[in-house]
């Protein structure tokens, strides 16, 4: 068996497989020194490193190549399988055919983290046996010995992972669809990966699809079993949850029933409460009382890097959306502030339309701070906005200067957002990572106070 790519899936990959007495080759681009950890993570596996490269060889002799998310199929060794006819499958496509309970699959261009969070959350709250992992960063196929038949499965799916799956979850939701990695897909292609999800679907299964998103709306259409929908903005045909009024309800058999009032929602932001409709419709499909969702709403706090707080200084509150790595992302989190905004850009561009969230930062922001290959295009989207002229703009190099550029133009009251709206690709390895960057500059602004 050969693995190519040795990040979580890898990881998880390679020790299933080895544990299952198969002999594996990994195949990386990336040096030993670059994978410290996650060589360490494998020791003791029966493994082939096959290191600095991914070499059509890596395949020759393979019985199965897995690929981990994001590689791409003209990969020298994904190439050579393909063109050997050598089967290709994925972590995701493992656990699938192996899982002995109903999977719930979660995906959507933003929102499927959260949503997913919140679901094992109500979970929680309810008291169930349940497992939550897939691209929320917890390898799935670690997850297989504590999965029984009664086990709640729920797993986040990315649109890279659905690439390479040819069976659907048993209960499928699509958070959304809107425009993302146009760098790598068109469209129509990206729009097809989503619909992956459900299009392997029976009569028997279920899709929770929302309404307000013109893509998702058409996917009920195309939908082989039982829709169940959400909505924020009218009332929903069937089963699933909607906002009536102030309140947040869940709809089944024609009946609604009151989770939450939408003021005591903890998460801040009209695209959680979106979320937050989701989890509650996947979770009453899965029979979990609405006092556990409720309970949820009311104190579920959020995902790490996902509007989250880090520190208040000097009245300023900083908050690290390192995840927003699209301007759709970053348009929902200025949304979720009422305050005046400190809006911090830059990364790696995906080729995605900036406008409305360039509009939107010179109605709401005092300043933009822009940094990383995409800091001058951003710097340039705002000026070009009519009344962008009036909005501070620095252009920096790296997160840590943003901070503290941010530090000198914010005002007691405001927010410093640190909402890239591109990929953290040209200077860190993952969102994670250049969230973190983004703390650790704020914990040392805040010392130095």
């Amino acid at each position: 068996m050969t693995v190519v790519g040795l990040g979580i899936e890898g990881i998880d990959l390679v020790r299933f497989l080895a544990a299952e007495g198969a002999h594996v080759t990994v195949s990386d681009r990336r040096s030993a020194s670059e994978l410290t950890e996650a060589l360490a993570a494998i020791e003791g596996c029966d493994a082939t490193l096959s290191l600095g490269a991914n070499r059509p060889e890596d395949a020759a002799t393979a019985d199965a190549l897995f690929v981990s998310q994001g590689v791409p199929s003209d990969n020298p060794a994904v190439a050579a399988a393909t063109q050997a006819g050598i089967p290709i499958s994925s972590m995701l496509g493992l656990f699938l055919e192996r899982c002995p309970a109903p999977v719930t699959g979660i995906t959507g261009s933003a929102g499927k983290t959260t949503t997913t969070a919140l679901v094992g959350a109500i979970l929680q709250a309810e008291g169930v046996d349940h497992v939550v992992g897939g691209n929320i960063g917890v390898g799935l196929l670690s997850l297989l010995p504590s999965i029984g038949p009664a086990t709640r499965v729920v797993a986040e799916m990315s649109h890279s992972q659905l690439e390479r799956v040819s069976v659907s979850p048993h209960l499928a939701c699509v958070t959304n669809v809107t425009p993302n990695h146009l760098d790598r897909y068109t469209w129509d292609e990206y729009v097809a990966l989503k619909r992956r999800i459900i299009q392997f679907q029976s009569a028997d299964d279920t899709a929770v699809l929302n309404l307000d998103n013109e893509v998702t709306r058409a996917f009920a259409g195309e939908a082989a079993g039982r829709v169940v929908t959400t909505s924020m903005r009218g009332r929903i045909p069937g089963d699933g949850a909607m906002l009536e009024g102030d309140r947040l309800v869940r709809v089944r058999a024609g009946a609604s029933e009151p989770v939450v009032a939408r003021g005591d929602v903890a998460l801040r932001g009209e695209h959680n409460l979106e979320n937050l409709l989701a989890a509650i419709a996947i979770t009453a499909e899965l029979g979990v009382s609405v006092e556990a969702a409720a309970r949820t709403a009311r104190t579920f706090a959020g995902v790490p890097h996902r509007l989250e707080p880090v520190a208040t200084v000097g009245g300023v509150l900083y908050v690290n959306d390192s995840i927003a790595t699209a301007p759709e992302r970053t348009l929902a989190g200025l949304r979720a502030y009422g305050e005046r905004v400190v809006l911090i850009l830059g990364g790696r561009d995906k080729n995605l339309p900036v406008r409305e969230m360039a509009e939107e930062a010179v109605r709401r922001c005092r300043a933009v701070i822009t940094f990383g290959e995409s800091g001058p295009m951003y710097a340039r989207a705002v000026r070009e906005v009519p009344g962008g002229a009036a909005v501070t703009i620095r252009e920096v190099g790296t997160v840590e200067e943003t901070v503290r550029a941010a530090s000198e133009v914010a005002q007691a009251g405001d927010v410093v957002l640190f909402s890239p709206a591109a990929t953290s690709f040209d200077q860190y390895a993952n969102f994670e990572i250049r969230g973190q960057a983004f703390r650790d500059a704020v914990r040392a602004l805040e010392g130095g106070r």
